[in-house]
Protein backbone atom coordinates (compact mmCIF):
# COMPACT_ATOMS: atom_id res chain seq x y z
CA UNK A 1 0.00 0.00 0.00
CA UNK A 2 0.97 3.62 -0.74
CA UNK A 3 0.27 6.39 1.06
CA UNK A 4 -0.07 9.20 -1.56
CA UNK A 5 -1.52 12.85 -0.16
CA UNK A 6 -1.94 16.65 -1.74
CA UNK A 7 -2.68 19.70 -0.54
CA UNK A 8 -4.34 22.50 -2.63
CA UNK A 9 -5.34 25.86 -1.29
CA UNK A 10 -9.42 25.45 -2.23
CA UNK A 11 -12.43 26.35 0.11
CA UNK A 12 -10.76 29.40 1.75
CA UNK A 13 -8.36 27.30 3.69
CA UNK A 14 -5.52 24.12 2.97
CA UNK A 15 -7.35 21.21 1.70
CA UNK A 16 -5.34 17.81 2.68
CA UNK A 17 -6.15 14.45 0.91
CA UNK A 18 -4.68 11.73 1.94
CA UNK A 19 -5.15 8.20 0.67
CA UNK A 20 -3.89 4.84 1.26
CA UNK A 21 -3.96 2.48 -2.46
CA UNK A 22 -2.09 -0.29 -3.74
CA UNK A 23 -1.66 1.39 -7.19
CA UNK A 24 0.30 5.11 -6.99
CA UNK A 25 -1.25 6.04 -10.66
CA UNK A 26 -4.52 5.42 -10.17
CA UNK A 27 -4.39 7.24 -6.09
CA UNK A 28 -3.16 10.16 -7.46
CA UNK A 29 -5.72 10.32 -10.38
CA UNK A 30 -7.95 9.56 -7.77
CA UNK A 31 -7.11 12.86 -5.29
CA UNK A 32 -6.86 14.77 -8.69
CA UNK A 33 -10.84 14.22 -9.27
CA UNK A 34 -11.50 15.04 -5.86
CA UNK A 35 -9.85 18.42 -6.09
CA UNK A 36 -11.48 18.97 -9.39
CA UNK A 37 -14.80 18.53 -7.50
CA UNK A 38 -14.07 20.46 -4.42
CA UNK A 39 -13.42 23.30 -7.15
CA UNK A 40 -16.06 22.85 -9.22
CA UNK A 41 -17.98 23.37 -5.77
CA UNK A 42 -16.38 26.03 -4.60
CA UNK A 43 -16.88 28.06 -7.87
CA UNK A 44 -20.79 27.50 -7.61
CA UNK A 45 -20.81 28.84 -3.91
CA UNK A 46 -18.50 31.36 -2.93
CA UNK A 47 -18.90 34.41 -2.07
CA UNK A 48 -16.00 35.57 -3.46
CA UNK A 49 -16.37 34.42 -7.26
CA UNK A 50 -18.99 37.36 -8.83
CA UNK A 51 -20.31 34.67 -11.00
CA UNK A 52 -20.90 31.52 -8.38
CA UNK A 53 -24.63 30.97 -8.09
CA UNK A 54 -24.81 32.69 -4.65
CA UNK A 55 -23.16 35.86 -5.47
CA UNK A 56 -25.74 36.15 -8.16
CA UNK A 57 -28.21 35.07 -6.15
CA UNK A 58 -27.40 37.91 -3.80
CA UNK A 59 -26.81 40.48 -6.38
CA UNK A 60 -30.06 39.63 -8.42
CA UNK A 61 -32.33 38.38 -5.24
CA UNK A 62 -32.97 35.15 -7.58
CA UNK A 63 -32.19 32.43 -10.07
CA UNK A 64 -33.79 31.02 -12.20
CA UNK A 65 -31.67 28.03 -13.11
CA UNK A 66 -29.61 27.11 -10.11
CA UNK A 67 -27.96 23.76 -9.40
CA UNK A 68 -29.04 20.72 -8.35
CA UNK A 69 -26.14 20.81 -5.77
CA UNK A 70 -26.65 24.59 -4.84
CA UNK A 71 -30.40 23.70 -4.13
CA UNK A 72 -29.68 20.81 -2.37
CA UNK A 73 -27.23 23.18 0.01
CA UNK A 74 -29.39 25.78 0.53
CA UNK A 75 -32.23 23.30 1.64
CA UNK A 76 -29.67 21.00 3.69
CA UNK A 77 -29.29 24.13 5.28
CA UNK A 78 -33.34 25.19 5.82
CA UNK A 79 -34.01 22.29 7.32
CA UNK A 80 -31.17 22.89 10.25
CA UNK A 81 -32.80 26.28 10.66
CA UNK A 82 -36.16 24.62 11.12
CA UNK A 83 -35.64 22.68 13.67
CA UNK A 84 -33.45 25.02 15.98
CA UNK A 85 -35.92 27.46 15.33
CA UNK A 86 -33.49 29.93 13.17
CA UNK A 87 -30.29 29.92 15.40
CA UNK A 88 -28.82 28.59 12.21
CA UNK A 89 -29.78 30.74 9.23
CA UNK A 90 -27.69 31.22 6.30
CA UNK A 91 -29.57 34.94 5.40
CA UNK A 92 -27.45 36.05 8.56
CA UNK A 93 -24.68 37.52 5.61
CA UNK A 94 -26.35 41.14 6.28
CA UNK A 95 -25.45 41.34 9.76
CA UNK A 96 -22.07 39.56 9.83
CA UNK A 97 -20.99 41.96 7.26
CA UNK A 98 -22.07 44.80 9.56
CA UNK A 99 -19.67 43.29 12.31
CA UNK A 100 -17.19 42.79 9.80
CA UNK A 101 -16.98 46.64 8.39
CA UNK A 102 -17.09 47.88 12.30
CA UNK A 103 -13.70 45.43 12.97
CA UNK A 104 -12.11 47.52 10.69
CA UNK A 105 -12.10 50.43 12.81
CA UNK A 106 -11.94 48.89 16.04
CA UNK A 107 -15.95 49.15 16.66
CA UNK A 108 -18.97 47.50 17.81
CA UNK A 109 -22.38 47.65 16.29
CA UNK A 110 -24.99 49.97 17.65
CA UNK A 111 -28.08 48.29 18.27
CA UNK A 112 -30.33 50.32 15.73
CA UNK A 113 -27.77 49.55 12.74
CA UNK A 114 -28.13 45.98 14.21
CA UNK A 115 -31.64 46.29 14.28
CA UNK A 116 -31.71 47.60 10.89
CA UNK A 117 -29.69 44.42 9.36
CA UNK A 118 -32.04 41.85 10.78
CA UNK A 119 -34.91 43.26 9.33
CA UNK A 120 -33.00 41.52 6.02
CA UNK A 121 -32.45 37.93 7.86
CA UNK A 122 -35.01 35.28 8.04
CA UNK A 123 -34.59 31.89 6.20
CA UNK A 124 -38.57 31.62 6.40
CA UNK A 125 -38.27 34.29 3.12
CA UNK A 126 -35.74 31.97 1.07
CA UNK A 127 -38.47 30.54 -1.91
CA UNK A 128 -37.22 27.54 -3.57
CA UNK A 129 -39.93 26.53 -6.61
CA UNK A 130 -38.41 23.66 -8.80
CA UNK A 131 -35.18 25.07 -10.11
CA UNK A 132 -36.06 28.75 -9.02
CA UNK A 133 -34.63 30.07 -5.92
CA UNK A 134 -34.79 33.56 -4.87
CA UNK A 135 -35.73 35.97 -1.90
CA UNK A 136 -39.13 37.22 -0.84
CA UNK A 137 -37.69 40.67 0.57
CA UNK A 138 -35.27 42.95 -1.12
CA UNK A 139 -32.13 43.16 0.19
CA UNK A 140 -31.31 39.74 1.50
CA UNK A 141 -28.31 37.90 0.94
CA UNK A 142 -27.02 34.53 1.98
CA UNK A 143 -23.48 32.60 2.99
CA UNK A 144 -22.78 29.38 2.31
CA UNK A 145 -19.63 29.04 4.64
CA UNK A 146 -20.64 27.21 7.30
CA UNK A 147 -22.27 24.47 4.93
CA UNK A 148 -20.29 24.40 1.70
CA UNK A 149 -17.20 23.21 2.78
CA UNK A 150 -18.81 20.16 4.33
CA UNK A 151 -20.94 19.59 0.94
CA UNK A 152 -17.27 19.91 -0.77
CA UNK A 153 -15.60 17.03 1.20
CA UNK A 154 -18.61 14.72 0.85
CA UNK A 155 -18.45 15.56 -2.98
CA UNK A 156 -15.00 14.76 -3.04
CA UNK A 157 -15.62 11.68 -0.87
CA UNK A 158 -17.53 10.20 -3.59
CA UNK A 159 -15.01 10.25 -6.42
CA UNK A 160 -12.51 8.92 -4.01
CA UNK A 161 -14.90 5.84 -3.69
CA UNK A 162 -16.39 5.61 -7.06
CA UNK A 163 -12.24 5.26 -7.97
CA UNK A 164 -11.83 2.38 -5.67
CA UNK A 165 -10.29 3.99 -2.63
CA UNK A 166 -11.10 2.17 0.89
CA UNK A 167 -8.96 4.34 2.95
CA UNK A 168 -8.96 7.99 2.60
CA UNK A 169 -8.89 11.48 4.42
CA UNK A 170 -10.20 14.77 3.56
CA UNK A 171 -9.07 17.57 5.82
CA UNK A 172 -10.64 21.30 5.13
CA UNK A 173 -9.10 23.37 7.37
CA UNK A 174 -10.50 21.07 10.05
CA UNK A 175 -13.80 20.00 8.74
CA UNK A 176 -12.97 16.27 8.07
CA UNK A 177 -14.35 13.32 5.69
CA UNK A 178 -13.36 9.69 6.16
CA UNK A 179 -13.22 6.66 3.73
CA UNK A 180 -12.90 3.23 6.28
CA UNK A 181 -9.66 3.68 8.64
CA UNK A 182 -6.43 4.21 8.03
CA UNK A 183 -5.90 0.73 7.89
CA UNK A 184 -8.56 -2.24 7.60
CA UNK A 185 -8.73 -2.41 11.78
CA UNK A 186 -7.00 0.73 12.38
CA UNK A 187 -9.36 4.08 12.83
CA UNK A 188 -8.31 7.57 11.60
CA UNK A 189 -7.48 9.25 14.87
CA UNK A 190 -8.06 13.34 15.05
CA UNK A 191 -7.13 15.68 17.49
CA UNK A 192 -9.39 18.23 19.00
CA UNK A 193 -7.06 21.28 19.56
CA UNK A 194 -7.61 23.51 23.22
CA UNK A 195 -9.14 26.54 21.67
CA UNK A 196 -6.83 28.50 25.07
CA UNK A 197 -3.78 26.74 23.33
CA UNK A 198 -3.32 25.80 20.12
CA UNK A 199 -0.43 23.48 20.87
CA UNK A 200 -2.59 21.66 23.17
CA UNK A 201 -4.84 18.54 22.41
CA UNK A 202 -7.99 18.04 24.41
CA UNK A 203 -8.81 15.22 23.13
CA UNK A 204 -8.58 12.52 20.51
CA UNK A 205 -10.94 10.90 18.58
CA UNK A 206 -11.21 7.81 16.84
CA UNK A 207 -13.19 7.23 13.79
CA UNK A 208 -13.97 4.83 10.91
CA UNK A 209 -16.52 6.16 7.64
CA UNK A 210 -17.57 8.95 9.40
CA UNK A 211 -16.97 13.35 9.43
CA UNK A 212 -15.63 15.53 11.92
CA UNK A 213 -16.08 19.09 12.19
CA UNK A 214 -14.87 22.24 14.60
CA UNK A 215 -16.65 25.34 14.77
CA UNK A 216 -14.69 27.91 16.89
CA UNK A 217 -12.03 30.96 17.37
CA UNK A 218 -9.20 29.19 17.24
CA UNK A 219 -7.63 31.35 13.87
CA UNK A 220 -8.79 34.89 15.29
CA UNK A 221 -8.77 36.76 18.40
CA UNK A 222 -12.82 37.52 18.48
CA UNK A 223 -15.48 35.53 17.65
CA UNK A 224 -17.57 35.99 14.39
CA UNK A 225 -20.06 33.22 14.97
CA UNK A 226 -23.26 35.23 15.07
CA UNK A 227 -26.36 34.37 16.52
CA UNK A 228 -28.92 35.11 13.59
CA UNK A 229 -31.81 35.51 15.93
CA UNK A 230 -30.00 38.59 17.84
CA UNK A 231 -27.11 39.80 15.95
CA UNK A 232 -24.88 39.08 18.17
CA UNK A 233 -22.15 37.25 18.72
CA UNK A 234 -22.19 33.72 20.49
CA UNK A 235 -21.01 33.56 23.89
CA UNK A 236 -22.15 30.32 24.96
CA UNK A 237 -19.28 28.19 23.58
CA UNK A 238 -15.67 28.61 22.82
CA UNK A 239 -15.39 25.34 20.81
CA UNK A 240 -17.75 22.66 19.34
CA UNK A 241 -16.62 19.88 17.60
CA UNK A 242 -19.05 17.27 15.93
CA UNK A 243 -19.64 13.53 14.36
CA UNK A 244 -21.90 12.82 11.81
CA UNK A 245 -21.80 10.74 9.21
CA UNK A 246 -21.82 13.43 6.52
CA UNK A 247 -19.31 15.86 6.44
CA UNK A 248 -22.07 18.63 5.54
CA UNK A 249 -23.88 17.85 8.68
CA UNK A 250 -20.93 17.96 11.12
CA UNK A 251 -20.51 21.15 9.88
CA UNK A 252 -24.07 22.96 9.95
CA UNK A 253 -24.23 21.70 13.39
CA UNK A 254 -21.07 21.90 14.60
CA UNK A 255 -21.85 25.97 14.05
CA UNK A 256 -25.45 24.92 15.91
CA UNK A 257 -24.09 23.98 18.96
CA UNK A 258 -21.80 26.95 19.22
CA UNK A 259 -25.13 29.59 19.29
CA UNK A 260 -27.39 27.40 20.84
CA UNK A 261 -25.14 26.15 24.08
CA UNK A 262 -24.48 22.17 24.87
CA UNK A 263 -28.23 21.17 26.58
CA UNK A 264 -30.56 22.83 24.41
CA UNK A 265 -28.50 21.67 20.76
CA UNK A 266 -28.87 18.05 22.85
CA UNK A 267 -32.66 18.51 23.16
CA UNK A 268 -32.79 19.66 18.97
CA UNK A 269 -30.86 16.38 18.58
CA UNK A 270 -32.50 13.97 21.36
CA UNK A 271 -29.42 13.78 22.82
CA UNK A 272 -27.75 11.46 19.82
CA UNK A 273 -25.61 14.27 18.55
CA UNK A 274 -21.51 12.78 19.75
CA UNK A 275 -19.38 15.30 20.21
CA UNK A 276 -16.78 17.38 22.42
CA UNK A 277 -17.48 21.04 23.75
CA UNK A 278 -15.56 23.84 25.45
CA UNK A 279 -18.21 26.43 27.71
CA UNK A 280 -16.25 30.73 27.90
CA UNK A 281 -14.82 28.75 31.19
CA UNK A 282 -12.77 26.46 29.91
CA UNK A 283 -15.14 23.19 30.71
CA UNK A 284 -14.94 20.58 28.17
CA UNK A 285 -17.93 18.16 27.58
CA UNK A 286 -17.51 14.82 26.58
CA UNK A 287 -20.28 13.32 24.59
CA UNK A 288 -18.55 10.58 22.26
CA UNK A 289 -20.06 7.70 23.88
Amino acid sequence: MYEIKDIKNLLGTFVLIKIFHKDQKAGLKAISEAFNEISRIQNLMSLYYEESEVSRLNRDGFIKRISEDTRYVIERAIYHSEISNGAFDITVLPVLRLWNEKRINNEIPKRKEIKERLAYVGYKSIMIEKELVGFQRSGMSITLASVAKGYAIDRAIGILRRNNINHGLINAGGDIGTIGGKGVDIPWRIGIRDPSERRKLIASVEIFDKAIATSGNYYRSYNDIIDPRKGLPSKKLISSTVICEKAIDADIISTLFFVTGIKKGMEIFKGKVKGIFVTQKGEVFNYLS
